[in-house]
């Protein structure tokens, strides 16, 4: 494997993550009926995202009513990213 093929592995995956977390902030803003369909998305979705919303949730509650944890944890999931890109190139 090319390291140019990793770190295209590496961008993909995360990218697709950091869709998923905005798709479930997008679904908490939509008022759902609890036997819905997209009441089942955002159950799906909560437990795929939610333990890694969690883990910013304790270090940073919400401020005002509102949560900061998803902005947090997509910059955290963007340096992890930068980060690896970084070690690949070095390594490889």
């Amino acid at each position: 494997m090319t390291p140019y093929t990793l770190v295209q592995i590496i961008d993909s995956l995360i990218n697709f993550y950091n869709i998923l977390i905005i798709v479930y902030c997008l679904l908490t803003w939509i008022p759902m009926n609890p036997n819905g369909l997209l009441a089942d998305i955002g159950a799906v979705l909560d437990g795929i995202v939610g333990p890694y919303l969690n883990f910013f949730r304790r270090i940073m509650p919400p401020m005002g009513g509102i949560d900061f944890s998803p902005v947090i944890a997509v910059l955290a999931l963007t340096f992890i990213e930068r980060l690896l890109v970084y070690l690949i190139g070095i390594i490889l």
